[in-house]
């Protein structure tokens, strides 16, 4: 009993999906046969009309091609003409005619492109057509010059020459051609108009097959409209059943949730973990750095401390040995102001006074520095590849940076060996060379032949204080200040050495176009003697009262008269107060405002004051683009460097121009 329900299912199911789903077959069919027929069509009128073009072009260039051979004919009777009658006008006709005959072949070479095998055919009519032009233009020339009997000869010669006859041969060969593929074409029109036939009587056969088929989708849309009122009793039910499993997805989906929750907190505190540990590495590079700065300062205060007690104790007893210890006083105090700027650069921290440099001229402005540095018994190459191409950077600090390679270079071959500087153009793609964008690059090259590097040694040239050579020899920051600068000026510095076959040092600087009129870079700073102004009035901005009481004094000794401002927020009262001020001479960083924010403040009513500003450190707050206008001086500093500032300032207010920094 129980089989013969579950085949009654089973058959009652069979019958409705029969139902449901042959009228949509039928459809379908109907649709499949009408899309294939029309295609068919289109496929039958595209293929009769594509028929036609061809034979009509197969006539088109049979006529072209008869037209040629006429053309020729008629020009060498005119050629005869001449020859015989010796009239000027009979000639230039035949030139006439000959250029027109070569004007028909260009349209046959068109008429030919797209028919591959015609190309070779019209490529030799071509040639031949050349050689017998030759040999025709030189009976005219004959003719012309008064040479009859002679022309007359070669015409008779050339009546049978090859070249006549291959034209002939040619156009034959090209003509046989087309009627062929003409027949071919023919036969192609006639099974063309012979689909086109085939497919109105299919159509016409669809048609009633298709309205015999309607009336049996009709027959089944009644059936249909039983099996759906069936269709949606099930749908009820199945309506409830996706119910209870939508209850069961929420819960699951509130179980996960708490399951990602619990996972989130514990990535968090792995990611604390992590940063952590990150902390703690970076605490312990800088110990590292500062173990290595006070380690060098310590010994240049020394040389400093040291060289200014023996100068004291022998000031009146020894003057010539004083001034030998304040001699080194001073250098270690210049040494340490070395050593600042080389932290200053790798931290790229230090402001840069950018220009337009040419690499090939500022290498030749440095061939003489870097022979006497680095000594006779090297061997110098200069390359200069760079072709015009401008680099925009700090000159001087471009000058020592390549100067450090050249050093390095010569501590790497032990004094004895070749060095090779070269200057290159180089176009980069994104990603390529570091961090590097696309475009244009100037690449300056360094190269040696001494001892090379090993891998583990690479790895670590760019770490600060890290260094192969001696104690003593060396601070470990030459690299370091490279590298910073390099990058400060947006560019890339890749090393390539291998033990015992030297290294090569590559800077990847971006091309600046420069402007139109703009006249080339300076090759050369030198300290100049300053310009002899007469004593000005100068409100001297300073929050260091040391330092303040040493920059007064310096100015008094230079004869000028500074007025002492230990805010910034004094100057505007100051100025106020002492209307003879000429100048303002203001550091960088201090308590509550900047240097430059005072003087954007103050430029309301005070803006026609030259300023100077000097920093001893520059960070993200003061980049070189509050300078702009202004003279820049660098702590530590010289009287002789101080008075070059001042001498500069005072011009530029006389003589409004670009301003420069004063080293």
């Amino acid at each position: 009993m129980a089989g013969d329900d579950y085949l009654d299912e089973a058959d009652t199911a069979w019958r409705a999906a029969a139902r449901r789903f042959i009228p949509l077959l039928i459809v379908v069919l109907l649709i499949g046969s009408l899309g294939a027929l029309l295609y068919n069509a289109s496929g039958a009128a595209r293929d009769h009309e594509q028929a036609l073009d061809e034979q009509r072009h197969s006539f088109e260039i049979m006529v072209l091609a008869r037209g040629f051979e006429a053309k020729i004919a008629r020009a060498e009777v005119t050629l005869a003409r001449y020859v015989i009658s010796l009239d000027p006008d009979t000639g230039r006709l035949f030139q006439d005619q000959w250029r027109s005959a070569a004007s028909q072949l260009k349209v046959l070479t068109y008429a030919t492109r797209s028919t591959g095998w015609q190309h070779g055919n019209v490529e030799a009519l071509t040639y031949a057509f050349i050689q017998r032009g030759k040999t025709l233009n030189e009976i005219g020339l004959r003719t012309t010059y008064d040479q009859k009997m002679s022309a007359l000869g070669r015409f008779h010669q050339a009546g049978s020459s090859q070249d006549l006859r291959r034209i002939t041969a040619l156009l034959d060969i090209v003509i046989r051609a087309e009627n062929a593929r003409l027949r071919e074409r023919s036969r192609a029109v006639t099974l063309a108009g012979n689909r086109t036939e085939f497919v109105g009587k299919t159509s016409r056969l669809i048609g009633l097959i298709m309205f015999v088929c309607v009336l049996v989708a009709a027959w089944f849309a009644q059936t249909a409209y039983a099996d759906r009122r069936t269709a949606r009793r099930l749908a009820d039910m199945e309506t409830e059943r996706a119910d209870r499993l939508d209850a069961a997805v929420r819960a699951r989906t509130v179980e996960l949730s708490e399951a990602y929750e619990r996972l989130q907190e514990e990535t968090n505190e792995r990611a604390a973990a992590e940063e952590h540990l990150r902390q703690m590495q970076k605490m312990d590079a800088v110990g590292q750095l500062t173990g290595g700065i006070a380690h060098d300062f310590n010994n240049m205060l020394a040389v400093v401390v040291g060289g200014l007690e023996l100068a004291k104790r022998h000031i009146k007893v020894k003057p010539e040995e004083a001034g030998r210890h304040l001699d080194n006083a001073m250098d270690g105090a210049h040494r340490a102001s070395a050593l600042t700027r080389r932290l200053l650069a790798f931290a790229r921290s230090e402001p840069l006074l950018p220009s337009m440099v040419d690499p090939n001229t500022l290498l030749s402005g440095m061939a003489d520095l870097i022979d006497r540095t680095i000594g006779d018994q090297i061997k110098v190459k200069l390359r200069h590849e760079a072709q015009g191409w401008h680099i925009f950077v700090d000159q001087h600090q471009m000058e020592n940076a390549i100067l450090n390679l050249c050093v390095n270079a010569r501590d790497a071959m032990d004094g004895r060996g070749e060095l090779v500087i070269s200057s290159d153009q180089v176009v980069l793609m994104a990603g390529e060379i570091g961090e590097c964008p696309a475009g244009d690059y100037v690449v300056v090259t360094v190269t040696d032949d001494g001892c090379g590097m090993s891998g583990d040694v690479l790895t670590r040239v760019f770490e600060p204080f890290f260094t192969t050579k001696p104690v003593g020899k060396g601070t470990g920051l030459g690299l370091s200040q490279i590298f910073g600068f390099v990058r400060q000026c947006e560019g890339e510095i890749r090393i390539e050495s291998e033990p015992g076959n030297g290294t090569s040092v590559h800077i990847y600087l971006p091309r600046r176009i420069a402007a139109t009129g703009a006249g080339p870079a300076p090759t050369v700073t030198v300290e100049r003697t300053p310009v002899t102004h007469p004593p000005t009035r100068i409100l001297v901005v300073e929050d260091d009262p040391r330092v303040l009481k040493q920059t007064m004094a310096a100015l008094a000794e230079l004869g000028h008269l500074p007025i002492a401002c230990d805010h910034p927020s004094k100057a505007a009262r100051l100025l106020d107060h002492n209307d003879d001020i000429g100048l303002i001479v203001s550091d960088v960083l201090m308590p509550d405002m900047t240097g430059p924010e005072m003087v954007r403040a103050l430029a309301a009513t005070h803006g026609h004051l030259p300023v100077l500003f000097v920093t001893g450190y520059a960070g993200d707050a003061t980049q070189s683009i509050d300078f702009a206008g202004h003279e820049v001086l660098r702590k530590p500093y010289t009287l002789l460097a101080l008075g070059n500032a001042l001498s500069s300032a005072l011009t530029e207010s006389h003589h409004p121009g670009t301003a420069a920094a004063a080293e």
